[in-house]
């Protein structure tokens, strides 16, 4: 059938040669999909067709076969009434309808292979277009992924004068100098306020090592490696009278020793 050799030519036509001069491979991939499935219901409109002849040879082949049965019975029925001639004519319509019956049987059986070849080419060209689709689904993930390649590539090929990476450069340096003159300004704006005078003497009675220098010293003490040390000391609070009497007293008896 002429609908079949189209739609074979069809299917065997390299996909990859379509796409290198489609502007749109997956456009273009749908198309002779959908122009695949419209072949392929015609081609199962012209099998349908077939099956019906095979299905009316058929039926004219039981109606012949009921027929000269039917007239070998009329023939019986002239026998029996002694009418031989009669019974001749039937025989002879008998005779025309088992030739008929003998035809139809022959075409019906021509036509029934001839169906079943066509089923069986459809269910090939339904297999084929089937194939189609997956490769086709397949080809349309190629070009994707191509197309993602290519639009990295393009971006990192946009990137590589480094113009974008020097401008980074750039501006972290701008910000480290805005933090250092921030910081600068906090520095000075703690040096230069209150009086400046208090705050000389201040580092002066806190030594050159500085709380450091403290800190290690009530370290050793802790440890009985020295004494503690006075700034460390807590402050003498409020004693009652008596305590005060008897420390004056103690005071005085000491400085008479």
């Amino acid at each position: 059938m002429g609908i079949f050799s189209r739609l074979g030519t069809l299917i065997k036509s390299n996909l990859n040669d379509l796409i290198s001069k489609a502007e749109d491979p997956q456009k273009m991939l749908n198309q002779i999909v959908v122009e695949m499935q419209n072949q392929l219901v015609e081609a199962k409109k012209q099998v349908a067709v077939s099956i019906a002849d095979e299905k009316r040879l058929k039926k004219n082949w039981d109606e012949q076969i009921e027929l000269s049965a039917e007239w070998e019975r009329k023939a019986m029925l002239a026998v029996r009434s002694g009418d031989d001639g009669l019974a001749k004519e039937g025989l002879l319509r008998k005779a025309e309808h088992d030739k008929q019956q003998l035809e139809f049987e022959k075409q019906w059986r021509l036509q029934k292979d001839a169906v079943e070849k066509l089923k069986e080419q459809l269910r090939t060209l339904n297999d084929k277009i089937e194939e189609a689709k997956r490769k086709k689904n397949i080809l349309v993930a190629r070009q994707k992924r191509a197309e993602a390649q290519k639009a990295i590539q393009d971006t990192m090929r946009g990137l590589s004068d480094n113009s974008a990476f020097d401008t980074f450069e750039r501006m972290s340096q701008k910000v480290d100098q805005i933090e250092a003159e921030s910081e600068a300004s906090v520095e000075l704006g703690g040096e230069l306020a209150g009086d400046t005078l208090q705050q000389k003497f201040k580092k002066l009675e806190a030594g050159p090592g500085g709380g450091s220098d403290l800190a290690l010293a009530e370290l050793k003490a802790k440890m009985g490696l020295g004494p503690m040390p006075a700034a460390a000391r807590p402050a003498l609070t409020s004693a009652p009278e008596g305590d005060t009497a008897e420390a004056g007293t103690g005071t005085r008896a000491d400085l008479k020793r």
